[in-house]
């Protein structure tokens, strides 16, 4: 599998400081944002119900402020928080609970919200039986949007690998993603792919160069400024580390 190199031109449509911009004025802003959203929501969902909103009051929160931010222009305040789309969410959906939601959001359930799927199972999934964690609800937000991105990140690369007949390569080597170098079994691996050891360790090296090239992409989706890639990726992964 050889990588390949990132499309400028895709990618930049679909940064959300770009959508921001583009808020309001047609529908591929809003299927842009609302992909971004399809990823990004069940942290909030979860934020919610660990700041204590019962699970159906959660749902209608999240479902109202989807629809605020793909149907108006949300997108349009000059700060941004700073640039990262994580935490305007959190701050944007925030002042949503505490100002908006009892006049709007079960009146505003649908509209541009049919836009993204909302799986509450699976997002409410481990909720109940989570052991206690004395970390803040927002601490917790950035461990689930880590999470998240991992999550978008795998599921691009399987994408990927599968449109290049890659499929079976993916499944033997997925572990070697988040596996130390040195605990990589290579001859294991090539015999399940029925390759040399040699062209074995080179498809391991290709899949995470892969991984990481893709990693930095899809953080560079939820940033204002592309150069703060790398401190973004040092910041979830203390988050994950901690």
């Amino acid at each position: 599998m050889k990588p390949t190199e990132s499309a400028p031109a895709s990618f930049a449509t679909t940064r959300w400081t770009l959508v921001g911009r583009a808020a309001g004025n047609g529908t591929r802003a809003e299927i842009a944002l609302a992909e971004l959203l399809e990823t990004y929501w069940p942290p909030l969902y979860r934020y919610a119900r660990r700041v204590g909103k019962p699970r159906e009051d959660a749902e209608d929160l999240v479902q109202g402020f989807m629809a605020r931010l793909i149907e108006n222009d949300a997108l349009r305040h000059p700060d941004r928080a700073k640039g990262r789309f994580r935490t305007f969410l959190l701050a944007s959906f925030n002042h949503w609970m505490i100002n908006e939601w009892k006049r709007g959001a079960r009146e505003k359930r649908g509209g541009g919200a049919s836009l993204v799927s909302f799986d509450w199972q699976g997002a409410e999934a481990g909720l109940i039986d989570e052991p206690a964690d004395s970390r803040s609800p927002d601490l917790l937000y950035d461990r689930e949007w880590a999470h998240a991105l991992l999550d978008a990140t795998l599921d691009r690369l399987e994408a990927v690998c599968r449109a290049e007949g890659g499929e079976l390569t993916f499944e033997v080597l997925k572990p070697c993603l988040t596996a130390d170098t040195e605990r990589i079994s290579y001859q294991e691996f090539a015999a399940r792919l029925g390759i040399s050891e040699g062209a074995a360790r080179v498809a391991v090296h290709r899949l995470r160069k892969r991984y990481r090239q893709l990693l930095r992409e899809e953080i560079g989706r939820t940033l204002v400024d592309r150069s703060q890639v790398d401190e973004e990726l040092r910041a979830l992964f203390a988050v994950l580390a901690g």
